[in-house]
């Protein structure tokens, strides 16, 4: 125990100098694995075991003693069938092998914007989310309860069973506390790609693009105070982070990126920062044509790179910005464990100068066979013991200041479904109705994302 305590320290210095602007000790290896991968490395029924994901800890806890990583190896799953099976939902189904796939679907017509845009809140509750959840029937409102609390419960039970068994882990094999699932980090998307993805769809948002520009526009200012207040932690601390994956711009023309995606995207990281929050963007594909707008990004933000040139980003972003990702992980399944362990060397040569670097794959995997297990072992432990600086402790580029990012005071949104205050109570009892009312929203933002 005493041992676990210790690496927990060094590991816990590591990220808070590359948080702080310092040269670490070493490179930080960020690996976990999802749900589903060590479900199947466990010999579990993967259809079944996602309906009860304590049955996973055996595994995960094998998992951890045969991978090294710095931050839990088990990062748990997004996609429960728990809580989409009670909804009936048209979004998220499980596949004949146990994969939740993700469909495309459009919960949101055209002639929905002019509501959208003018009460978002009340649009989504009424409208969207009863045609992607079909037990949502407005039709049926006494069902529509019962089925959403139930829907709730089990969402609340799956994720508390997950996160206790992430807790287990890091106490018992010391990892650092605050990675992106810890309650001091937040998760959401931008407010286009919130659009873009199961309000309106890929080929819906192609044609609002051409057609009706400024309502896309509208909608993108409308629904940000939403996916703003979505992404923030439950509690505020100088290491917080909030994980947005970015999809549409590599489908976008960079003058439609400029005008739609990029202002309140922009807007809404400098609020975040202004708070003292960074952000971890998964840059999703090859964003080489928006490196220049990524580096008018708050200091510090990190990205994490799926494709592109990672010496052309560590030479344009990497005196201000935290870079990760790059390396491809089919290469743990296709290479031998000498060329893999070689390659890892390559991209730390390229990427770890100067800090403000932490390893990380281009994706994860999604099951087990796309990796082999000696492989990524072999990688994460070439970059333990081959990443290590000569300098630690020296100032790592350009320094992130709070003060440096000046943003309106945080506004909410109106919404007849979302209390903001109980006038007539205060004290303890106006914070517990205004925590579950935050509990109620969040649950229905997540349904979207």
């Amino acid at each position: 125990m005493e041992d676990a305590r210790a690496l927990q320290r060094e590991r816990i210095e590591v990220y808070h100098a590359i948080y702080e602007d310092r040269v670490p000790k070493r490179v930080p290896v960020n690996v976990s694995l999802p749900f589903e991968v060590i479900a199947q490395f466990g010999g579990l029924d993967l259809k079944e075991a996602q309906w009860d994901p304590s049955t996973i800890e055996e595994a995960v806890d094998s998992m951890c003693q045969r991978v090294y990583s710095d931050v839990c190896v088990y990062m748990g799953s997004f996609r429960y069938p728990s809580f989409y099976q009670l909804l009936k939902s048209r979004s998220f189904k499980m596949a004949s092998n146990g994969y939740i796939q993700h469909a495309e679907v459009a919960g949101m017509d055209s002639e929905d914007y002019d509501y959208l845009i003018e009460n978002p809140y009340d649009c989504i509750v009424e409208r969207i989310l009863p045609r992607l959840y079909k037990a949502l029937d407005p039709e049926e409102p006494i069902r529509f309860c019962l089925d959403f609390a139930k829907s709730f419960l089990a969402y609340k039970e799956d994720f508390a069973a997950s996160n206790h068994i992430r807790k287990k882990m890091i106490d018992k094999y010391g990892y650092y506390p605050e990675d992106l699932f810890s309650e001091n980090s937040g998760f959401t998307e931008t407010p286009f790609d919130f659009l873009a993805d199961q309000l309106r769809g890929l080929k819906g948002i192609s044609r609002d693009i051409r057609r009706m520009p400024d309502k896309v526009a509208a909608a993108c200012e409308a629904l940000y105070p939403l996916v703003l207040k979505k992404g923030l932690p439950s509690k505020i601390t100088k290491y917080s982070q909030v994980f947005l994956p970015l999809h549409m711009p590599p489908f976008l023309r960079e003058e439609d990126f400029a005008k739609l995606y990029w202002p309140t995207f922009k807007r809404m990281l400098d609020e975040y920062a202004s708070m003292g929050i960074r952000c971890t963007l998964f840059c999703q594909h090859d964003w080489t044509r928006y490196l220049d707008y990524l580096y008018e990004l708050p200091t510090d933000t990190t990205l994490w790179f799926e494709y592109g040139n990672p010496k052309l980003v560590k030479r344009k972003l990497g005196k201000k910005h935290v870079i990760t990702g790059f390396f491809p992980i089919m290469n743990l399944k296709t290479k031998t464990k000498e060329e893999c362990a070689e390659e890892a060397k390559r991209y730390i040569d390229i990427l770890a100068p100067g800090g403000k670097y932490i390893f990380n794959f281009d994706k994860n995997p999604l099951l087990l066979t796309d990796i082999k297990l000696e492989n990524l072992c072999a990688v994460t432990e070439t970059v333990r013991d081959y990443a290590v600086y000569t300098n630690p402790g020296e100032v790592s580029g350009m320094i992130f200041k709070k003060e440096d990012y000046k943003v309106p005071e945080y506004r909410d949104f109106e919404s007849k479904y979302f209390a903001k205050a109980y006038p007539e109570l205060t004290g303890l009892a106006e914070w517990r109705l205004k925590r579950l009312d935050d509990e109620m929203f969040n649950y229905s933002i997540f349904l979207l994302l």
